[in-house]
């Protein structure tokens, strides 16, 4: 299988609550729309400094983890950042990943959303046993 990518719009979660209490105007609130790459070998989701400097998400922590080529890294999380795919939805933290590397979308965010990879078209779909809203196990 080939690699699989899908538009996913970003939004700053912090600017939709302001929105929401009239603090900011609609206008005002961060999102980008983006070609991510989908990774079901990775946990979470995966951005870069551009990016997190465009959607102004908000510091949480620093982190440290190795690469699958053994690199040991440190990053920054950030968020929460809202992702939406279609008629999915979920929120979650980002990690930052340096300069312009390219973002990656996980399996905790994709599971989140009930969504699969079609491996015959090779896109991100919404899972057709759940077509109109997001379904998961809760065991």
């Amino acid at each position: 299988m080939g690699l699989v990518y899908a538009d996913i719009t970003l939004t700053n979660s912090e600017d939709i609550t302001l929105a929401k209490r009239h603090i900011i105007g609609e206008e005002e609130i961060k999102q980008l729309t983006i070609n991510i790459l989908v990774d079901t070998g990775a946990y979470n989701l995966f951005i870069n400094e551009d990016i997190q400097a465009q959607l102004q998400l908000p510091f949480v922590e620093k982190r440290i983890d190795q690469l699958a080529n053994g690199h040991i890294i440190t990053y920054d999380v950030v968020g929460p950042v809202h992702l939406k795919f279609k008629n999915r939805n979920t929120v979650c933290l980002a990690m930052v990943l340096e300069g312009r590397n390219e973002p990656i979308l996980g399996s905790i965010p994709l599971e989140d959303m009930d969504v699969l990879i079609h491996p015959q078209s090779q896109q991100l779909i919404i899972n057709p046993d759940h077509p109109f809203y997001s379904q998961m196990k809760l065991k």
